[in-house]
């Protein structure tokens, strides 16, 4: 049983990194807050567990159906994209000011992932069959390695996003002011063109 639970959390290693790795608001948002502080991938992880860990327990109790009905995702996609090209254009304003000056997202970072998760559709959908499908299997295990399922997963988060504002924070000194420009600029895009995606997803 021992070596049966070590291969379903390398399962989880390979399902959580391939979800974690596309790129996507939470992406975006990570870049632009790493160009400030090395450390607000662990933050922007830390507000997702905000969501998901919650998550996790309310599939495991039966109520992974709920995340996909056309009225949850209609109200989720439309919030949630409004709130996304919010912070977009939020971003793409703060960019008038002069190189230098604070660029940026306006929330924090823990609030930045909990936005990001919790306006995101397609992360409750995800969570609703593939994440179902996982948290099943670890509850054949007993209720430790639901435990383990979620540190795992979030541990995935943590290190990938961690990486990211690290590697943009240990390499800014790299970005002129037009790279800079456009790095922040491809980040505000994405998070608009998400919002608009989404509620236009929700809207039809």
């Amino acid at each position: 049983m021992t070596a049966n639970l070590g291969l379903f959390l390398l399962s989880v290693v390979g399902i959580s990194l391939s979800g974690v790795m596309m790129p996507g608001p939470l992406t975006a948002a990570t870049i632009a807050k790493g160009y400030r502080d090395k450390n607000a991938g662990a933050q922007i992880a830390v507000g997702h567990a905000v969501i998901e860990l919650p998550l996790i327990a309310l599939i495991y109790l039966g109520f992974a159906h709920y995340f996909i009905f056309p009225e949850v995702k209609r109200v989720v996609g439309l919030v949630g994209g409004l709130m996304l090209i919010f912070m977009g254009v939020g971003l793409l304003w703060t960019m008038r000011k002069a190189v230098g000056e604070k660029v940026d997202l306006p929330y924090n970072s823990v609030t930045t992932g909990i936005i990001m998760t919790g306006a995101n559709p397609y992360f409750f959908l995800w969570w609703a069959t593939i994440g179902a499908a996982l948290v099943v299997n670890a509850s054949n295990f007993g209720i430790l390695s639901l435990v383990l399922l979620g540190l795992v997963h979030w541990v995935c988060d943590l290190g990938w996003y961690q990486f990211i504002s690290v590697s943009v924070f240990k390499s800014r000194h790299l970005w002129t002011s037009k790279v800079q420009r456009i790095v922040f600029g491809i980040c505000a895009l994405v998070l608009v063109g998400f919002g608009v995606w989404f509620c236009v997803s929700a809207l039809s």
